[in-house]
């Protein structure tokens, strides 16, 4: 795994008080998993158990993991030791061995008890979807807000965790548990510490995120749109992000290949400029506390004035991952009335078959709100940018506005801010037509070299 230079990797943590507190699995580029998804019989749920294995086999391969085994498990209920039974407890630890696997990756929510006890099991170390999550997002961070996002997250989920850490030093030292020993001592040191640790870092957080807030307030003074790309991880946004505003942002076809928020200006057909905001690709079962270390990144959404839903619609499981996306936007605040628009984007046409694609137009051709595009081939994203433009104009008013030959750079804010409709010489001036928001003519009216022809239609 790649270090972040100037920052020990979260999974590298020693055996010293600030290290043990994390006891993070340390997953090692390479490794040899077995992947386990246990499957509640009688859960539908949204995708099949086929579905939701390759989903974790996908996981687990975006850190480069070795892959010596997936199996589907059956569970005919939850045991409260070790999550599976222990039947399969005891024959995935024969594969675990034939297999010499040195991971065990399974695809549930693991109380710090179960991991424990399914490791003891099966005789290597375990991960559950929460820790592959943040093994994933360790090695995508980039920026300092994600760094610490990252770290957030880590250390929250490892709170209940060390227990773990300690065990060793009540058989070493003879302490009794219920007496609280030597080893019970320490566990309580280091969860100081790492109450400590996580205060500290929700303080940074919170200045990066105010940083970012006066950067957002800047933005809002020129003021230009914002326009969110969402999605299902590896649904393609990336690939489109960088097809709209003709930059490199890192693009591949990794789950959470975009962890950072990153932002450009685009320009549409009638001049008007927007900012494009990138943002990290959703997942099913993220959790909870993931959703909430990386909400002050995801405020980019909850704010933009478009949202702009990108599903890879040559999926099997598209439609349920779009249930999962509109769940995270729910949990985020991103209303479902007509108080925020959301375009849905159907991409990845150019892996769909000619008939597919006719069935994708025709369903596209009855909802307008639905768009099919290829980011790789650039299929259908003027269309895209029409559409934007489209929206982005509702509720804008057309005016004729005079100005003298001097304010030249008040021209420029004209041809930035509205879409001019005509322009002709008159006296000492120019006169201008041009179809604006109700926001930029208000900024209009207080410049003293603009007179108004006429009243804003």
């Amino acid at each position: 795994m790649s270090d972040t230079p100037g920052r020990p990797h979260p999974s590298r943590t020693g055996t010293d008080a600030a290290g043990a507190f994390g006891d993070r699995q340390a997953v090692s580029q390479g490794a040899r998993a077995l992947v386990v998804h246990p499957h509640l019989k009688g859960d539908a749920g949204r995708r099949s158990p086929e579905a939701a294995l390759d989903e974790i086999v996908g996981l687990a391969r975006a850190i480069d993991l070795d892959i010596v085994g997936a199996e589907i498990a059956p569970l005919s209920t939850v045991r409260p030791r070790t999550f599976l039974g222990e039947g399969k407890v005891t024959e995935l630890a024969a594969q675990v061995r034939a297999a010499e696997a040195e991971l065990v990756v399974v695809d549930a929510a693991l109380s710090p008890g179960q991991q424990a006890n399914l490791e003891k099991g099966l005789g290597a170390k375990v991960i559950d979807r929460t820790g592959l999550i943040l093994e994933i997002f360790g090695e995508r961070a980039r920026t300092r807000e994600g760094v610490l996002q990252v770290d957030l997250a880590h250390l929250t989920y490892q709170r209940g965790r060390l227990v773990r850490s300690w065990t060793h030093l009540e058989r070493q030292r003879g302490g009794a548990g219920f007496l609280g020993g030597p080893g019970e001592r320490q566990i309580e040191a280091d969860r100081r510490l790492l109450s400590e640790r996580i205060v500290k870092l929700r303080r940074e957080l919170e200045s990066v995120t105010r940083t970012r807030l006066l950067h957002r307030k800047s933005r809002q003074k020129v003021p230009y749109p914002v326009v969110a790309l969402v999605g299902y991880t590896n649904a393609g946004k990336s690939t489109l992000f960088n097809r709209l505003t003709r930059d490199d942002v890192f693009a591949e076809d990794l789950l959470f290949a975009t962890l950072d928020p990153t932002m450009r200006g685009v320009t549409l057909p009638s001049g008007r400029r927007i900012i494009l905001s990138d943002t990290v690709g959703f997942v099913s079962n993220l959790p909870t506390h993931l959703v909430a270390a990386f909400r002050a990144t995801l405020e980019e959404v909850v704010e933009a004035d478009i949202v702009v839903h990108v599903r890879d619609i040559s999926h099997p499981d598209s439609e349920a991952q779009r249930a999962d996306v509109i769940d995270v936007l729910r949990d985020l605040g991103v209303p479902d009335d007509e108080r925020q628009t959301v375009v849905e984007v159907a991409n990845k046409l150019d892996l769909l078959t000619p008939e597919q694609q006719g069935v994708l137009e025709a369903r596209a051709a009855r909802h307008d709100a639905l768009l099919p595009v290829s980011a790789v081939r650039g299929d259908g994203t003027e269309r895209l940018l029409a559409e934007l433009d489209r929206l982005l104009s509702r509720g804008d008013r057309t005016i004729t506005v005079r100005l003298p030959h001097s304010a030249g750079a008040l021209m420029a804010w004209l041809y930035d801010h509205g879409d001019v409709l005509r322009r002709r010489d008159v006296g000492e001036g120019m006169e201008f037509r041009v179809r604006m928001s109700d926001q930029d003519i208000g900024r209009l009216r207080k410049e003293p070299a603009a007179v108004f022809a006429e009243a804003a239609e």
